[in-house]
């Protein structure tokens, strides 16, 4: 029987876009099913395959966005979602692979069905690129999504707190402006495409916020103090409000955690 480790790093090896996104989704088909053996016995790569397009650049070398409503302004903000959601199944796969032995079977089932919910949202955006008259690949992307993954490599615990508990929590900060800025362009669909991914990650930081505060539990510490010990070791960039404190405390991240250490 195929562990899960080796069907984690299957995906990870993907470079293809559309059949990363499908080799994700048949992990979570596969999981569910019992065809794999919850270990994780292999070594995940250092980093993902990635395809050739988009061109990665440091976030100093981004093109800025341009503002308002246009088209070629939503595709470039769509573009830059559809990038954060690609990147975001590896994130979600790697978190399986490479801690889910740690973990009992629930922690495994919630984070491919991560897995799942980041490849189905990549599916939608591209797929709404393409009504627009692009493709994701078209236009550069940011380089650095993936640093906080390389930092968090060797703790689970410093993982659950960067990846979910900030870096999908900011998502839920700026996700709402970005739904009434496409709205008041005329584009619902879009706009729907963002609601429902919103919701999804509403559930992604949940998983976060409970299974960080569990293990914590289990090793004694304060799940409070932890957290912020790590992002101020961990994390690299800035935890800047405003934030979405209703979507954060119904995720379970309340205000004791972040907003001490906000800068």
């Amino acid at each position: 029987m195929q562990t899960l480790g080796e069907a984690a790093r299957a995906v990870l090896l993907t470079p293809d876009p559309q059949e990363k996104r499908r080799a994700a989704r048949t992990l979570a088909r596969a999981w569910l099913r019992g065809d794999l053996a919850h270990r994780c016995d292999v070594a995940m790569p250092e980093r993902p395959a990635w395809p050739t397009k988009p061109q990665l650049l440091p976030p100093g070398r981004m093109p800025a966005r341009r503002k308002g409503g246009s088209a070629r302004g939503r595709i470039a903000m769509i573009h830059a979602l559809a990038h954060i959601e690609f990147v975001a199944i590896d994130l979600a796969v790697d978190l399986v692979g490479r801690f889910g032995g740690e973990f009992p079977r629930r922690f495994v089932d919630d984070w491919i069905g991560v897995a799942a919910d980041e490849a189905m949202h990549f599916a939608l955006l591209d797929r709404r690129l393409r009504q627009l008259g692009s493709f994701y690949g078209d236009l550069p992307a940011h380089a650095g999504l993936w640093e906080s993954a390389e930092a968090t490599s060797d703790d689970a615990l410093a993982r659950l707190a960067i990846v979910p508990m900030v870096l999908e929590a900011r998502g839920l900060d700026v996700t709402p402006a970005m739904i009434e800025r496409f709205r008041a362009a005329g584009d619902e669909a879009s706009a729907k495409i963002l609601s429902r991914i919103f919701n999804d990650e509403i559930r992604h930081v949940t998983a976060g916020t409970v299974w960080f505060n569990q293990k914590c539990d289990e090793l004694g510490f304060n799940a409070v103090e932890t957290w912020q010990s790590l992002v101020k070791s961990r994390f690299r960039g800035s935890l800047r409000p405003p934030f979405n404190d209703s979507a954060r405390h119904e995720a379970g991240l309340t205000q004791d955690f972040y907003a001490v250490i906000a800068w």
